[in-house]
């Protein structure tokens, strides 16, 4: 238990930060959800929509230090890959 009252403070900052985190994590995880869904149906165009939203909160949660940068840049290439697959 924090004893001071600047470790009582950083204790409020850091559960106030990991709400906020959480939030956008889950964000996140839904937007790659979507993306994951449309290329499961086959639908292309639906896939390159949701990766439009997708891509965007990938890398802002990486800039943030949600995710990490190389986490990031991975599964969006991974799943501009799968799009591209859909094309043939």
């Amino acid at each position: 238990m924090a004893n001071t009252t600047s470790a009582k403070k950083a204790t409020r900052k850091i559960a106030r930060r990991t709400a906020i985190n959480k939030s956008r994590r889950t964000q996140m995880r839904g937007s790659v959800r979507s993306v994951e869904a449309a290329i499961e149906k086959g639908d292309r165009a639906a896939a390159v929509e949701a990766m439009k939203q997708a891509e965007p909160q990938l890398m802002r949660a990486a800039q943030r230090n949600i995710i990490h940068k190389n986490n990031a840049s991975r599964k969006v290439s991974r799943l501009t890959a799968q799009i591209a697959k859909l094309a043939k």
